[in-house]
């Protein structure tokens, strides 16, 4: 089976969550099984090679799932990863967004000395839906002066045209919805 069909196989539709009228697309499955979480590692690498963009000096990971595969794509890339959490949760000074998510508002951080002015990097996250996730770990690169070359995700859900906030910024996903 290919890749895509192992993805789309894991994912499970559960309605009515986390509010009555969504269908939730549940990926946990997903890692369950360490050869399709390296395998699609590997897939969302060699996306962000086809962009021939320059080399990706860091991989950012959004939490909590960005975590998930952040780290690996950063171990095979060998490049750092960097964290984006939920406000309140990093150590030192740090940059802060506020954001507007599918269900609400939140806020993130990054500590000011994870990224160097000018270095180019990756934003992971399992999932693009409406962009307010991405574009609030954009804008807090920005904030550090580095410049994002692309977003990647696993999943998107391209009925809800979450890239339009991304301001023109490549797209890499594996399975759209």
């Amino acid at each position: 089976m290919s890749l895509i069909g192992r993805l789309k196989a894991c994912v499970k539709d559960v309605p009515d969550f986390p509010r009555k009228g969504i269908l939730f697309k549940d990926i946990m499955p997903v890692f369950r099984d360490p050869q399709l979480v390296n395998d699609t590692c590997e897939a969302l690498i060699e996306e962000i090679n086809k962009l021939n963009k320059t080399e990706v000096d860091a991989i950012v990971g959004i939490e909590a799932r960005g975590f998930m595969l952040g780290p690996i794509m950063a171990q095979i890339l060998k490049k750092p990863f960097v964290a984006v959490r939920k406000k309140g949760k990093l150590p030192r000074d740090c940059v802060c967004v506020k954001y507007e998510k599918e269900y609400g508002f939140d806020e993130f951080e990054m500590q000011k000395d994870s990224l160097k002015a000018n270095e180019n990097v990756v934003i992971v996250d399992d999932l693009l839906a409406t962009g307010g996730t991405l574009e609030a770990a954009s804008k807090l690169c920005s904030q550090l002066h580095a410049n994002v070359l692309a977003h990647c995700v696993i999943f998107e859900l391209d009925f809800l045209k979450g890239r339009e906030r991304l301001n023109g910024t490549d797209v890499v996903s594996l399975v759209k919805y």
